[in-house]
């Protein structure tokens, strides 16, 4: 902004800072107006002329070109400036005032509620609705939506509870017939491993996995992935356990189908001299006990806790607690390994729900510091729902003993790939501690854990584990759809931990191929049973 005297001071011109617009001209008289006047004239005029400028600049850069008259500024910035904003501004505001009530008020249980937009659009043209009449049936709707969105996700997890503890055509046909050929086919019938190499069983320079399952094909790719991936193929040894009913079926799959050179056995757990009534007694009791067995095999649906305030989350975790398989021999099995193995120092176990990706000697050379068990942690990782387990998750800190002999924040750490040392594990009371706490969730009946045997491994465990790095052995495969792919690549273990399983049709599609590759699909029991077809 600039002033310009006129050489006479009868003159004084007041013009814009580029000179283009003479925003005020005055014509003073020397005669009328003393030069004090003047100047105070002047100086009014200095202040408040840059306000003219600022309201006028904010209309042009609002884009408002029809507005080049004061008169249009002030319509249009008079009543801000004096505190009164545009009718809009009072609706939502009344609005937000009506919802704020409404919030804590209840759906009356008479009130028709529209079913979706279309409906309520014309029942507000049809009826003359007040502001609260609208923010609630607004409510209800949204109330309504939501009930419906948590009912179609429990019955969603339900249906996909019994998909996972259901055995698949395909598997079911594959054990039948693998069993049938046990009968009739003397190959099927050859010794593993053969005679000549029996020895090799127990030589501690050999790396040995123990693999205890009843699922045949999850058995070979277990097998095949370790092999395929080892740097030293013909130095490993497999020891696989199955229960009476599968034992045919799995002997006849690895007799026809060898995986060279590795040498497999396969024993089925009557097979085993050790495991009599006398030295597992808490497991007969936890087979034959009324209540685990109604809990385990009675209805999922009316034993679950299906309050209003359930997540959907928790429901899932209620449901995989009632899975049958934490009441199977062959879960509760690792427990005994030093027993039944009494001639082996140091052996990998694994899960049959696992891929191995990378050679896994190293983990012979693990330094245990006098440790049982070498096992990743589970409280701390990238991913915050897989890795985020402590004790608190597993046990029920409401009960007085619970409460008084845990940590709620201790971490807890994962089964199903683990590095057991039995030299040192025979030198503890894991196993004694482990059937005492088993013993008195049955006398507690299962109000200190639920889900299946890591809880009590957890307790007998603590102190005799050695955290390894968590790229030995990824997590979450079986229920965090939104693994990240790259990590999956990279970790030398994956575990298909959950109820998504890969051979199973609820399996996810993009994580089921780092199992599948290790699948012969050109087998012919795998071809005429239709697997994962």
């Amino acid at each position: 902004m600039q002033l310009h005297f006129s050489p006479s001071m009868r003159s004084v011109t007041i013009s814009s800072s580029n000179g283009f617009i003479d925003l005020m001209k005055i014509k003073v008289t020397a005669r009328h107006i003393s030069y004090r006047t003047l100047f105070h004239t002047i100086l009014v005029l200095a202040f408040l002329l840059p306000f003219v400028f600022i309201l006028t600049a904010l209309v042009t850069l609002e884009g408002v070109n029809k507005c080049s008259s004061f008169d249009c500024l002030g319509r249009r910035w008079g009543p801000k400036l004096l505190g009164r904003g545009d009718e809009s501004g009072r609706l939502v505001k009344d609005l937000y005032n009506i919802l704020n009530q409404v919030s804590t008020e209840q759906v009356p249980v008479d009130r028709n509620i529209p079913d979706n937009f279309t409906q309520l659009v014309s029942e507000i043209k049809s009826n003359a609705y007040s502001a609260k009449d609208f923010a609630i049936i607004l409510k209800g709707m949204m109330e309504k939506s939501e009930r419906e969105v948590r009912e179609s996700k429990l019955q969603e997890l339900m249906n996909k509870h019994f998909a996972a503890s259901s055995v698949p055509k395909g598997i079911h046909c594959l054990s039948l017939r693998l069993t049938d050929e046990y009968s009739s086919n003397a190959h099927a019938r050859r010794q593993l491993p053969s005679p000549e190499l029996l020895p090799l069983l127990s030589d501690n320079s050999y790396y040995h996995f123990i693999l205890s399952t009843d699922n045949i094909l999850a058995a070979s790719v277990v097998v095949t992935s370790a092999v395929q991936s080892s740097l030293a193929p013909e130095r490993i040894v497999f020891h696989v356990i199955t229960d009476k009913k599968t034992y045919a079926g799995m002997h006849s799959w690895f007799a026809l189908n060898p995986i060279s050179p590795a040498i497999i056995e396969v024993k089925g757990v009557h097979q085993f001299d050790w495991l009599t009534r006398d030295n597992v007694p808490v497991l007969e009791a936890v087979e034959n006990h009324n209540g685990i067995r109604n809990y385990y095999h009675g209805n999922h649906i009316s034993g679950a806790n299906l309050g209003d305030n359930i997540s959907p989350r928790s429901f899932a975790s209620q449901l995989q607690a009632r899975s049958p398989k934490y009441i199977s021999l062959l879960n509760h099995l690792r427990i005994y390994l030093p027993e039944l193995f009494p001639n082996l120092d140091k052996v990998v176990f694994l899960d049959d729900d696992v891929v191995i990706q990378r050679d896994l000697s190293p983990l012979w050379e693990i330094d245990l510091h006098g440790k049982v068990n070498g096992a990743v942690e589970t409280c701390k990782g990238e991913d915050s729902w897989v890795m985020s387990k402590r004790f608190r998750n597993y046990f029920n800190f409401s009960h007085p003993l619970v409460a008084k002999s845990l940590d709620p924040n201790e971490c807890a750490w994962a089964y199903g790939m683990n590095v057991f040392d039995f030299h040192a594990w025979r030198k503890t009371n894991i196993r004694e501690t482990y059937h005492a706490w088993l013993k008195e969730n049955l006398r507690s009946n299962l109000t200190l854990w639920k889900l299946g045997t890591l809880p009590p491994a957890l307790i007998a465990f603590r102190g005799h584990v050695q955290p390894i790095e968590p790229s030995w052995h990824m997590l979450g495969l079986g229920y965090q759809k939104n693994t990240n792919i790259e990590n999956v690549k990279k970790a030398a273990v994956i575990h298909y931990n959950g109820q998504s399983k890969p051979w199973l049709q609820i399996g996810y599609e993009h994580l089921r191929p780092f199992w599948s590759k290790y699948l012969n699909y050109s087998n012919e029991f795998v071809k005429n049973c239709h697997i994962l077809e």
